[in-house]
């Protein structure tokens, strides 16, 4: 997307995507990493797809939204608020 829209160059996409991900997707990145050493955009952007766009994924989110209920004993609400943002910006 950024490529295509803005005719930013690999490098600085490379640069800026370490910072994109958070918790286990930065760990599968720099696990990536280092498996494959220096990667281009396009290896990043087909392991990106393999690994996100597929129906187990898509499923497994759609299902922890559906079933997450608030419990005013044990939830604050804007935490659990944003979580429910956070699930429904991934699919």
């Amino acid at each position: 997307m950024l490529q295509g829209y803005y005719a930013i160059p690999d490098e600085l996409i490379m640069a800026r995507l370490h910072s994109l991900f958070e918790k286990s997707a930065k760990r599968w990145y720099y696990g990536i990493g280092e498996t494959n050493g220096k990667n281009t955009w396009s290896l990043w952007k087909q392991e990106i797809i393999t690994k996100w766009d597929n129906d187990s994924w898509r499923y497994k989110i759609e299902n922890a939204f559906k079933n997450c209920f608030f419990d005013p004993e044990k939830d604050k609400p804007l935490t659990w608020f944003l979580k429910l943002v956070e699930r429904l910006n991934a699919l």
